[in-house]
Order: C-alpha cells, then sequence, then structure tokens
C-alpha cells in the first residue's frame, strides 16, 4: 500500500530566456534585411532619364466610376467624361481580359446615370461589373 501522496503537478510557466532569444534573433534579421533593401537603392547607380515617360495612373484592382449625382464621373480622383472614361476602360481591358468594375452611385442621381455607366462598360467590353452599397 503507497501511503505517500502525489505532489501536485505545478505548471513551469513561460521561460524568458528562450523568448528573449528568439525575439532578439527575429530583432538581427530583421535590421540586416532592411539596411540591405536599403543599400539597393542607394548604389551609384545614375537611371537615365526617359523623354516620353509617363506616371502609371492605372490603378491595380477593380476601377471604381463614382457617379455623382449631376451625372458627373469621377474615377481614381479624376473627374472625367464618358469618353475618357470608355477609353480608359478599353486600355484596361487590353492589360487585363478579367478586368472589373465597381459602379458607386449617388442615391439622389438618376437612375439613367447609372445606365449609362452600365452601357460605357458594356461598349467597352467589359463583363465584370458590380455595383457598391453601404451597409
Amino acid at each position: 500500500m503507497n501511503l505517500r501522496g502525489r505532489a501536485p503537478l505545478h505548471h513551469p510557466g513561460i521561460q524568458l530566456a528562450p523568448l528573449v532569444d528568439v525575439l532578439l534573433l527575429l530583432l538581427i534579421f530583421f535590421l540586416l534585411t532592411w539596411n540591405a533593401a536599403r543599400n539597393e537603392n542607394e548604389l551609384d547607380v545614375k537611371v537615365p532619364k526617359a523623354s516620353a515617360a509617363r506616371e502609371n495612373t492605372l490603378p491595380p484592382g477593380p476601377v471604381v466610376v463614382n457617379v455623382k449625382a449631376d451625372g458627373g464621373l469621377v474615377v481614381n480622383h479624376r473627374a472625367m467624361t464618358g469618353p475618357e472614361v470608355s477609353e480608359l476602360l478599353k486600355r484596361l481591358l487590353q492589360l487585363d481580359q478579367e478586368q472589373s468594375v465597381v459602379i458607386r452611385g449617388d442615391e439622389a442621381g438618376a437612375y439613367k446615370n447609372i445606365i449609362g455607366v452600365l452601357n460605357i462598360c458594356t461598349e467597352a467590353g467589359i463583363t465584370n461589373v458590380a455595383f457598391a452599397t453601404a451597409k
């Protein structure tokens, strides 16, 4: 017969020494990779200037077409006309055949303005169209 009582099991707790070691190794790793990435841009290389260079104004992902209450169109924070939006969508469709468009229409605007943008998308060849709503 065993008369000795069992000692209650104690949780060893969090070991701080290995935790500090891992954190210091991660810190060293991130500092070294940050330094290497920073040095890549600081090489003594002079890049030439392009005379016909343009800033890339085509947004990645879906194009959001905002339709104001008065029928005005705003794409990528720029006021545009219908033909300009059509030309933009045609250029985007040449780059990506799966280009999507999100139409955000003002609730006080006329429904014909939304249909006008939908017609522009159809004429440009965009088939992936969604309508934005609020919760």
